[in-house]
Parts: C-alpha cells; structure tokens; sequence
C-alpha cells in the first residue's frame, strides 16, 4: 500500500473568469508542467489553511477561509505515492500573484485550459472547472 499524500490546489478566477496555473521549475518533479497553485497540507494544518499558507508563500497574496469554495477533488496513483487533492475555487483575495519561487505564472480562460500540459493528477479537473465556470 503505498502513502496517502495530501495536497491542497486553488483555482484563483479573476474578474475576468479566467483561472491562474503556475508552471512547475526546473528541479522540480514534473518541471515545465502547469498546475493549480497550492501545496502539501502539513500535519495538523487544514487543506483551507495549507492553501492560505502556500498562497501567501508562494505567490504573495492572501484569502481567508470563508472565501475557499470545494469544487472538486483528485484521486490519482503515482509511482511512489497516491495523491489525494481537494481543489477549491476562489474569487476574492488580497495581492497581486506573483512567482515568488520563479515559477511562471499565466492567467487562462476555461477553454484555453486544455492547451496547456498538467501533471496526471490536474488534468481531469479541467472539464469540472471548465462546466463550473
């Protein structure tokens, strides 16, 4: 049986509706893949306040619990790990997002989400996000 690793994932919709993916740096595990913004809950913390935390970390800006909304979530086997990964929407924060680990960041409207490549676990919360939205 191999670990459960939870991470937390957001789609931030701006005003425009369009959805902010973060492309995976170099170094990292699937680097050059794009990816819902978020990370590893940590023991005791949360998938709310795991994504409050990554978001301020790694992308400077900050939202509160009450603007988290559950959409969805991942289900996926990797070599090494299963992946489970809640995926909130959220409209409503404080910042501008910015890279802050040099990672790319790009604004796409739902439709457009598709062309971009996503790591196994993303990709089937495309059409969710995209019939939501």
């Amino acid at each position: 049986m191999s670990r459960i690793l939870l991470v937390s994932a957001v789609a931030l919709i701006d005003a425009d509706g369009r959805v902010l993916l973060a492309q995976r740096p170099e170094g990292k595990a699937m680097a050059g893949l794009w990816e819902f913004p978020g990370g590893k809950v940590e023991d005791g913390e949360t998938p709310e306040a795991a994504l409050i935390r990554e978001l301020h970390e790694e992308l400077g800006v900050d939202t509160q619990e009450s603007c988290l909304a559950p959409l969805t979530f991942a289900s996926h086997a990797y070599a090494d790990f299963h992946l489970l990964m809640p995926l909130f929407a959220c409209r409503r924060w404080q910042g501008t997002a910015q890279g802050r680990e040099g990672q790319a960041l790009k604004w796409v409207r739902p439709r457009e989400l598709r062309d971009y490549p996503m790591p196994p676990a993303d990709a089937p919360l495309v059409p969710v996000l995209r019939d939501w939205l």
